[in-house]
């Protein structure tokens, strides 16, 4: 292993991306660790007896507006357009989430939906995103009142059931990641471009991590090589004086010297529903009744023409470290103030990069922490030859 110079623990993709771009701008050999033993993190999926795509850890949806993302990786898929849609079920009924004027006439009288509808043009611009504690801070009693109706009926039980938390605790970015749309666009997204792999994940992340100077260390934990030392990285008993580059988390990677960085999970459930289609939309949220968030059905967002489907029930859970994967940090200002405690450790050892989800304590969607990869190399490795 330090015939390597590069070491890359992950094959999300955040890790996968800077792997190629070593491997193939620098001609630099990459040796990519991941305690998994498939490539793509969360992002893998598979073929199921049902022919569907199935995504192992839950939906993936990829859109972004970044030209250069979307360059970057159609080199390695085809995509298959598609524009995600979710409805929740409220009160009985199912409405378009996020909460538009669609939501609006769906749930309101029409000349009770009108006035708010009015009211919130004097105060939003038509198709901007307003994050619901942006609303309930409004002024005007009209705009205040249907943003407590909103926030009680699609956020308020939905965050507290996902995190097991009170959702005021929560960094402000959490609940502002699903906004109330000023308009009647009732895609879940609005980025210029919305695609699936046409392929799948696992097939993307074979054709980005097929480059000859890349070595796959698979089913390998970073921990069983390699250790932090006061003088550095020590792999074997010899210290490693080239650059790794961690995607997992830091308290693990510091053997949680200062405490456990609060994750929720998720307990996935897969059924094989023998109907063509189960639901009325690839995803349905249920804010409010019962103890699942969400059911997805891959068949909307792989489209096959099996006549069975695949349905997935998302459950919140506790993260158990070695029993369950982290999906979310919490982010709390106490949690924060502990990953920087680690984060100070870091500074201090000098081929050491991080970046990542887990990482950085940070949620990111999948075409940021490309983004950031890509601008992790331009900026820290493309000039190194």
């Amino acid at each position: 292993m330090l015939d390597f110079r590069y070491i890359v623990v992950g094959a999300g993709f955040a890790g996968s991306v800077l792997a190629e771009r070593i491997a193939s701008q620098l001609n630099e050999k990459v040796l990519l660790i991941d305690r998994k033993k498939h490539i793509g993190g969360h992002c893998f999926d598979h073929l199921d007896s049902n022919g569907i795509i199935r995504h192992v850890y839950g939906p993936h949806l990829f859109h972004t507006n970044s030209k250069k993302v979307w360059d970057y990786l159609s080199n390695f898929t085809d995509w298959d357009y598609y524009q995600h849609r979710v409805l929740a079920f409220v009160d009985g009924s199912l409405i378009p989430i996020p909460f538009n004027f669609n939501s609006l006439y769906n749930i309101f009288p029409r000349y009770q939906a009108e006035k708010i509808e009015k009211k919130l043009l004097e105060y939003y611009p038509l198709n901007s995103k307003i994050p619901i504690l942006d609303l309930l801070n409004n002024r005007d009693e009209t705009i205040r009142s249907f943003s407590e109706y909103v926030y009680s009926k699609i956020f308020k039980n939905y965050t507290a059931k996902q995190w097991n938390i009170d959702p005021l605790k929560l960094d402000p970015s959490v609940i502002a990641r699903v906004p109330v749309f000023i308009g009647y666009d009732d895609r879940y997204f609005q980025d210029i471009y919305q695609a699936v792999p046409k392929n799948g994940y696992a097939k993307l992340f074979e054709n980005l991590l097929s480059h000859k100077n890349i070595k796959l260390l698979l089913g390998t934990d970073f921990k069983e090589i390699a250790s932090i030392t006061e003088e550095g990285v020590l792999i074997g008993n010899k210290i490693f004086s080239g650059i790794i580059i961690y995607t997992g988390s830091v308290d693990e990677l510091f053997e949680f010297k200062f405490g456990y960085l609060p994750y929720r999970s998720l307990k996935l459930v897969f059924k094989t529903i023998e109907k063509e289609f189960y639901q009325a939309a690839a995803t349905i949220n249920y804010p409010n009744n019962y103890s699942y968030t969400r059911i997805t059905e891959f068949k909307y967002i792989h489209y096959t023409s099996s006549k069975n489907t695949t349905i997935l029930f998302e459950y919140p859970d506790e993260y158990r470290i070695e029993e369950n994967d982290p999906y979310y940090p919490i982010l709390t200002e106490d949690n924060v103030k502990l990953y920087n405690k680690y984060i100070n450790i870091i500074k201090e050892i000098n081929n050491i990069f991080i970046i990542g989800r887990l990482a950085e304590y940070k949620y990111y969607n999948m075409d940021e922490v490309v983004l950031k990869a890509l601008e992790l190399f331009e900026k820290g490795f493309k000039n190194e030859k």
